[in-house]
């Protein structure tokens, strides 16, 4: 009974900000009755909606929310995928009928480049009606799960499209969980699979413990050693340090932003069912002064020529236009809002508004701020209305911000201004006595180091809150980061822990000279411009169990604010401890999360693979040498046991197969040789050659969907724990090493 009385409460829980990312694919909210006189009234009083179409927009907001998928855009793989759904999936859609009702045929987003962004009118309750939809169902979340495909509100994936990323960019996301942005951010990141190490990062921030660990389940699925989840409040986020070639440490500042805010969330009704009974007005007014405080810590932390996206899942004005007017107010010419019109072509939106009014929930209305009774000047404030300066207003361009209205192209509602920043912040000119190490740091390359360092400005306020800048860790232990020992970022000193929730391991930078590279330098025949200070672990004491790498340009972060950040998560595992592994020539196993990152160092122990291979080796649990083509089968010989890399090359003169390349962890027994590959991502690979594999409606069995594969020992149909977990186990009948089977720890502990 436990555990259905716990499912049941997680059941009734209200949906939060957790689902403002994930499209509605259907809902159990048949008992709230969608109508709020108040937001009606609101809304037609403020004249956001055209003329006309406000009935249009009120019967869209009634409607369910389009289900709307994102393919991981810069793996080699997505254009098989995108071949995969169009060929198996959307032409037997296409001509599907259930209950006499034709279903409607998925189509891309026209303004997302690529076709790489689809949504379709299917519902849970649809889906699982056909038995065909039900394995398109089954290959989305089997896709979702090894990083391939994120299923993402449309709306939701705007803004990292207008922040522009190249690979070479740092970025902060300030309120990033759950995390779909995030992905998209590292996608752009690594739009290039050739390098394994992009110059530029993500570091990714929510002020809530628990839903960073959601940000870190996203972003692991995408591998990559560029990405770092930390835990502060947005809108006091540390100013982090970053030492230069010259050993002399500059302020960190970003060359992106993302200031995704929290908010009132009304442009989520149509999946968001529990914001129809919810929504009032004084919801907006709780939120626009952490709003500005976010946005004002944006931009400080923003590189002089830099970008920095705002966004809102309201339509409101008070969270939308209100807060880009005071922040361009207090800028005084150090921002730009950039006209992004034509830069996601076929996206239908309005320019932002310049005028606007305010209301109380009972229901009275504001124009400006001359007319708020002096008892209303804690719960409304100033910022909240348009400049009353006719020029100055002018000079803002608020139409160059876009609102994304529900009923234009069947979505959410949204809204998305671009800021570039021209000029330091006025306000570290004022008060450049709050730093004192104001003369070491720098705006960023693109300034001179003689430029002043930017203190942060707090709305209302001329003092600096805790934790804004470095006097704030004043009598705090300096950090535990050494260059004469081994490299350690500790957690931040245990009295600010209390304030964070759990407590991470230390983060443990291995020394060039570790004993451990000694025999995966000769076992793997590491290049020589193999990064060993990028390894890491996450233990002081005892054997290490994984290993991970970052980047350098994290590492350095990492480093140098050991006592000024909380960090969750980093870095992408590469290998992983045999308990027996030393008998093989090297205690540690290849880890498939890493291989993409780290095979470009590995020089043996390479066997190529055809795509028949692949197919034996991920539909046989322990297949013998022999099963293996002439060609793989002569290079197997030829190493002795151990941890090994599969590797498929592709040949462009066989279009029929795979047009990207595929490296597999793999074990090279004494007689036979299997494959280290995770269920999702054997299943994503197995569809990639042609072998669909699912589970039946009662989840009893995996079926290969045509004759062909059967043949295949019909391995693939068993359900077997013990074939599908190939992260546990060993070789039967031989003296295989036994795999540590916590590898799901991760780096998040």
């Amino acid at each position: 009974m436990m555990g259905k009385r716990s499912r049941q409460r997680q059941k009734n829980q209200p949906t939060g900000r957790d689902h403002r990312d994930n499209a509605g694919w259907g809902a159990g909210y048949a008992d709230i009755v969608k109508e709020n006189k108040l937001f009606e009234q609101y809304y037609k009083e403020q004249g956001l909606i055209p003329e006309g179409e406000f009935e249009q927009f009120m019967d869209i907001m009634r409607e369910p929310l389009p289900a709307t998928i994102r393919i991981t855009g810069y793996k080699s793989h997505a254009k098989e995928i995108l071949h995969c759904l169009k060929e198996k999936y959307f032409k037997d859609i296409q001509e599907l009928e259930i209950d006499g009702q034709k279903i409607e045929a998925p189509q891309p987003l026209s303004w997302y480049p690529d076709e790489q962004a689809w949504h379709t009118n299917m519902s849970r309750k649809i889906i699982r009606k056909s038995p065909l939809l039900e394995k398109f169902h089954q290959f989305l979340v089997s896709e979702t799960e090894s990083g391939n495909i994120s299923r993402q509100e449309a709306v939701s994936m705007i803004p990292p499209l207008l922040l522009k990323i190249e690979p070479q960019h740092k970025i902060l996301d300030m309120c990033a969980a759950p995390g779909s942005k995030t992905a998209q951010l590292i996608e752009m990141l690594h739009s290039d699979m050739e390098v394994p190490f992009p110059e530029g990062f993500v570091i990714a921030n929510d002020v809530d413990n628990k839903r960073c660990y959601l940000l870190v389940h996203q972003a692991k699925r995408l591998n990559s050693p560029c990405i770092m989840v930390v835990n502060h409040d947005a809108s006091c986020i540390p100013t982090l340090q970053i030492q230069n070639a010259d050993g002399k440490k500059d302020i960190l500042f970003y060359d992106r932003v993302l200031c995704d805010v929290p908010c009132s969330g009304d442009g989520t009704m149509r999946k968001n069912i529990d914001v129809w009974k919810k929504w009032t007005t004084s919801n907006s007014l709780h939120l626009h002064g952490l709003q500005l405080r976010i946005a004002v810590r944006g931009v400080e932390q923003l590189a002089v020529g830099g970008r920095m996206v705002y966004s809102t899942c309201s339509l409101n004005p008070i969270e939308d236009e209100a807060v880009i007017a005071a922040l361009l107010e207090k800028s005084e010419g150090a921002l730009e809002l950039v006209d992004c019109s034509s830069d996601l072509p076929g996206l239908k939106w309005m320019p932002g508004v310049t005028s606007w009014k305010l209301m109380t929930k009972e229901g009275k209305w504001y124009a400006s701020w001359s007319e708020v009774p002096t008892s209303r000047h804690t719960q409304i404030r100033p910022t909240m209305f348009a400049p009353t300066d006719a020029e100055n207003l002018a000079g803002m361009r608020l139409g160059r911000c876009m609102r994304i209205l529900p009923h234009h192209q069947n979505t959410g509602g949204f809204f998305v201004a671009v800021l570039v920043k021209k000029a330091p912040m006025p306000w570290n000119k004022r008060y450049p006595k709050l730093r004192k190490e104001a003369s070491c740091g720098s705006e960023a390359q693109t300034q001179s180091s003689a430029a002043p360092v930017e203190t942060p400005y707090l709305p209302e306020r001329e003092e600096m809150q805790e934790g804004d800048g470095e006097e704030a860790h004043e009598g705090a232990p300096k950090g535990t980061c050494s260059s004469d020992k081994q490299d350690v970022c500790g957690p931040p000193p245990s009295k600010r822990l209390k304030l964070f929730g759990y407590k991470e391991d230390p983060f443990v930078f291995l020394r060039e000279d570790d004993p451990v590279f000694t025999t995966m330098q000769s076992f793997y025949d590491l290049s020589p411009n193999f990064p060993k200070m990028n390894v890491l672990t996450r233990t002081h004491e005892g054997k290490k169990r994984h290993l991970y790498m970052v980047s350098k340009e994290l590492r350095n972060v990492m480093l140098n604010n050991s006592e000024r950040m909380k960090v969750i998560n980093t870095g992408v595992k590469v290998w992983s401890r045999n308990s027996d592994g030393e008998e093989f020539g090297c205690a540690f196993r290849l880890a498939q999360e890493g291989i993409y990152t780290l095979q470009p160092y590995i020089r043996s122990r390479i066997i190529t693979v055809s795509v028949e291979d692949i197919k034996v080796l991920l539909t046989q649990e322990n297949p013998f040498l022999s099963k293996l083509e002439d060609d793989a089968h002569a290079q197997a010989k030829k190493i002795v046991m151990g941890s090994i890399v599969l590797k498929y090359i592709p040949d462009p003169n066989k279009p029929a197969e795979p047009q990207c390349s595929i490296q597999l962890c793999g074990w090279r027994g004494k007689t036979s040789i299997r494959a280290f590959v995770p269920r999702n991502e054997r299943y994503h690979y197995l569809r990639m050659l042609g072998v669909e594999v699912f589970r039946d409606k009662q989840g009893v069995g995996r079926k290969p969907a045509d004759e062909e594969a059967k043949g295949e020992e019909a391995a693939a149909a068993g359900e077997d724990e013990r074939e599908l977990d190939l992260e546990n186990g060993n070789e039967n009948g031989s003296s295989e090493a036994k795999m540590d089977d916590d590898d799901n720890k991760g780096t998040n502990v």
